[in-house]
């Protein structure tokens, strides 16, 4: 009888155990999310503090960008206009060079080739 009652004491343990284990595995997964909830505040309140630093820069640089953004498409449309002036000045210049190497064909035979054949068929 003594055995029955060891075992039964061994089984009420076990299940305590496992409730033990099962409530940390819980209470784990609860402290994990909200670590992660946190993380997530932490990472948006950062975001938010880089983004205003940003915007302040911006506008103490030169307002909201308008001038800038006139110059800078200005500067671009005067660089446009230059190299398509280049382009339609060295267009035929192009396409000579090219069909001159195009056209051009050697037929003449490099005597290393001459020698290794005449190996080959002498053979």
């Amino acid at each position: 009888m003594a055995t029955t009652g060891g075992i039964q004491e061994l089984m009420a343990a076990e299940t305590r155990a496992s409730q033990i284990v099962a409530e940390a595995r819980i209470g784990r997964s609860g402290r994990m999310k909200q670590a992660n909830a946190d993380a997530g505040d932490l990472v948006d309140t950062y975001k938010s503090e880089k983004q205003q630093e940003f915007n302040n820069k911006v506008l103490a640089a030169g307002g909201s960008g308008g001038s800038q953004s006139a110059k800078l498409q200005a500067k671009t449309n005067r660089e446009t206009t230059a190299m398509k002036a280049m382009f339609d000045k060295n267009q035929q210049k192009a396409i000579d060079v090219l069909l001159s190497k195009c056209c051009e064909v050697n037929l003449s035979v490099p005597t290393a080739r001459v020698r290794a054949t005449q190996k080959i068929y002498a053979e």
